[in-house]
């Protein structure tokens, strides 16, 4: 039974992990700040937390059983339990908010835009948003000066909407640039000087060795003499794929193949050869950068092995730990020391003029994550860099001088959204050469002076459970982020409270959106697992089960459609329609059809969106829709042994309604019987979501199954329990 903050006792915080004298000190405290709210009051507990969060009282060094406690004490009021309002955990200063990106590009241009009606960066944020969605040639004109961009040719304008069969229509029609010159180039705005540190790294197993670095002027030398090797390699135009870890060497490798006129492929290092040979055919991929092994938690696994049953194209091998290779080669592929020898027999080997294409110029191809069937191709032209780096601008708020750090891979859309929004914002790149599950990579985040850290929510689950991060200073970070999958709110309790309560900037996009559509704000208070606002010029709407829009103001839960006018969002599939997968079938919208996205979201009633899982994870339980989602968060907090749960409904064999079914996986440690799992579940389901959910089956499985991007599949646990039903019922 939680208490209510005013009920608690020095106990309640002895017992949640204080000393005596912790607690006496923070219960008098806490106590001064329940003054200056009346008891009566019904509308105080986000009030109550701001003012505790702002004083820095709840210190990261306190147990995390402290935070929770006195996070949902504050929370558990009759006022907060029967309205819709959300548990808000962090708020924007009006002074804070005009030193953000977005908010000084408020103030210097909404008061011109939208006239008298703008007060603040706060306060008009929803009307400068929805100036941004009806105007997006203006918002983009004023937003491309912000970023490292040089265009040889200027655009004719910013938006063309004069061809009616390009639905997103044709951005920044007849400019020329390149993309990777523009990352490695300083720049005045953003003030990006020669000597600005570009990248910091530290290798797994080296923690308490100095944190490398190279600065720009190094890493344009480095990216010019890969570039010049590729050139005595390969043609314009020719598609290379990368299957490594994102090391410095893998960023300068992509950097240099943009740079060269030629196209990546993006692959992640995790991929079985005939994952690699789909991507190595469908791209025409002419040649692949390896390493002989990854190195990751102090042990080397094969990827050379692994490329060239997949590859009969040339393979340039790295070693993964100094300058020789733990493998022999075949007789057509090179080492990086050999391929490199080209390159330095060049006379100007650090000097290189870079290939300059049109804007729509494929420079990168990425791949959906591939649930079912082939994996989508989608082709990343020069405007995805673009997009990509000014929502990162926008609402994460990357500024020249911060270290932004993400654990990740170049075969996801995160790798190159990660180099682009560094590099095109002024800020510095971490990478950690290893595995982010242990102590290892929160030291590298603590000694790097990382400002903003981005995961994924497995991740942070891994971190909180395992204790590892225990006794690390993270308090420089003023900016956490998150994508990928649903986020555990305690699991973002434990996060946020690592650096004081910092946000949490969610985001939820796609590969070929080259961005996120919903987001969280630095303008705006911040919930858990929530996303406070579309993106920049994103406009949206949630569709009935009809197809047909709901109000903008009206609390609801539906299939999102997105406007189509959306700078970066691909116009093109390498093996599939394009106007097949992302149009055919949507309705029309203000006389345009919409773009489909494939996710549940729901709307709440102080508008803000939860994400309910894609669109084949929705249910239909006696009659009612709901989502894998929903489920899962009630199931989640149903016993103390559960790690996560997965929720997936059938049909039965023989037709009747769709059947309940949660698979689990348990924390170390605990030992829990599916039957008794299945009455607190069923409990729970029926207190919190709807008493006529009925759970017909659980069952407990050592871990769930997952996209290399760690995504779960769903469908794939559907597909199971399919099969074992069909064999049942033929038995």
């Amino acid at each position: 039974m939680v208490k209510s903050v005013r009920e608690l006792e020095v106990e309640d915080l002895v017992n949640a992990g204080l000393t005596l004298a912790e607690a006496n000190e923070l219960y008098r405290l806490l106590r001064d700040i329940l003054s200056h709210y009346p008891s009566d009051s019904d509308n105080h507990p986000s009030l109550i937390w701001r003012h505790l969060v702002s004083l820095k009282l709840l210190k990261p060094s306190f147990p995390h059983s402290l935070h929770h406690l006195l996070y949902h004490s504050v929370y558990h009021s009759p006022f907060h339990s029967h309205h819709a309002s959300l548990p808000l955990y962090w708020f924007p200063s009006l002074d804070h908010s005009k030193r953000t990106n977005l908010g000084r590009f408020m103030e210097t241009h909404a008061p011109q835009l939208l006239g008298s009606s703008y007060k603040d960066p706060i306060t008009s944020y929803p009307l400068f948003h929805n100036f941004s969605v009806q105007h997006p040639q203006l918002y983009w004109s004023l937003l491309l000066k912000e970023l490292s961009l040089s265009f040889v040719q200027p655009p004719k304008c910013i938006l063309d909407t004069s061809d009616p069969s390009r639905h997103g229509g044709t951005w920044l029609p007849g400019s020329v640039l390149n993309i990777a010159d523009c990352c490695v180039q300083p720049s005045s705005h953003p003030y990006k000087p020669d000597d600005s540190l570009a990248i910091v790294w530290r290798d797994e197993g080296f923690d308490d060795s100095e944190v490398n670095h190279i600065t720009l002027k190094q890493l344009r030398q480095q990216v010019m003499l890969v570039a010049n090797a590729i050139d005595a390699s390969f043609s314009k135009g020719d598609a290379i794929a990368i299957d490594m870890q994102m090391t410095v060497n893998a960023v300068i490798i992509y950097l240099a193949i943009v740079l060269a006129g030629c196209v990546v492929v993006s692959i992640a290092d995790s991929f079985a050869p005939k994952e690699i040979a789909t991507r190595l055919r469908v791209s025409k991929a002419k040649g692949i950068f390896t390493q002989d092994f990854i190195s990751r938690g102090g042990r080397n696994f094969p990827l050379y092995s692994r490329v060239i049953e997949a590859a009969a194209c040339k393979v340039i091998v790295l070693p993964v730990i100094g300058d020789d290779l733990g493998v022999q080669l075949r007789e057509c592929d090179l080492s990086w020391k050999d391929f490199l020898s080209s390159s330095r027999q060049h006379p100007r080997s650090h000097h290189y003029s870079p290939f300059y294409q049109l804007i729509d110029s494929v420079t990168n191809i990425l791949f959906s994550s591939g649930t079912t069937g082939e994996p989508k191709a989608i082709p990343w032209t020069q405007l995805s860099p673009i997009r990509s780096a000014a929502d990162g601008w926008a609402f994460v708020d990357i500024q020249p001088g911060d270290v932004y750090c993400w654990p990740t891979n170049l075969g996801w859309v995160m790798g190159p959204t990660l180099i682009y929004s560094c590099f095109l914002s002024g800020a510095t790149l971490a990478l950690y050469h290893g595995s982010p599950l242990g102590h290892g990579f929160g030291k590298f985040v603590q000694d790097a002076g990382v400002t903003i850290l981005g995961t994924v929510p497995s991740l942070v689950k891994t971190w909180k459970n395992t204790q590892c991060m225990e006794g690390l200073d993270w308090t420089k970070i003023k900016t956490f982020c998150s994508t990928g999958e649903t986020s555990n709110v305690d699991d973002d309790l434990w996060l946020s409270s690592r650096s004081y309560y910092k946000p949490i900037i969610e985001c939820c996009g796609g590969t070929e959106l080259a961005s996120s559509y919903i987001m969280g704000s630095p303008l705006q208070p911040q919930a858990f697992g929530t996303f406070s606002t579309a993106s920049m010029t994103t406009g949206l709407v949630i569709l009935d089960e009809n197809g047909v829009p709901y109000p903008e103001d009206v609390a609801c839960v539906g299939e999102v459609g997105l406007f189509p006018l959306y700078m970066g969002a691909t116009d093109r599939l390498l093996n599939a329609d394009n106007d097949e997968v992302y149009f055919k079938e949507m309705p029309m919208y203000k006389g345009k059809v919409l773009r489909r996205h494939g996710d549940i979201i729901k709307r709440t009633a102080g508008g803000y969106f939860v994400v309910q899982g894609r669109a084949d994870d929705t249910m239909n339980l006696g009659g009612i829709k709901t989502s894998s989602v929903e489920i899962e968060r009630v199931c989640d907090r149903a016993d103390e042994g559960i790690l996560e749960t997965a929720a997936i409904s059938v049909a039965p064999a023989h037709g009747g309604p769709e059947q309940l079914i949660i698979f689990v996986v348990l924390k170390k440690g605990y030992n829990s019987n599916a039957e008794s799992l299945k009455r607190k579940f069923a409990k729970a389901i029926q207190s919190n979501l709807n008493p006529l959910f009925k759970v017909s089956l659980v069952k407990i499985v050592p871990d769930f199954p997952r996209t290399a991007s760690n995504k779960l599949l769903r469908r794939v646990l559907r597909d199971q329990v399919k099969r074992e039903l069909s064999i049942q019922s033929r038995l």
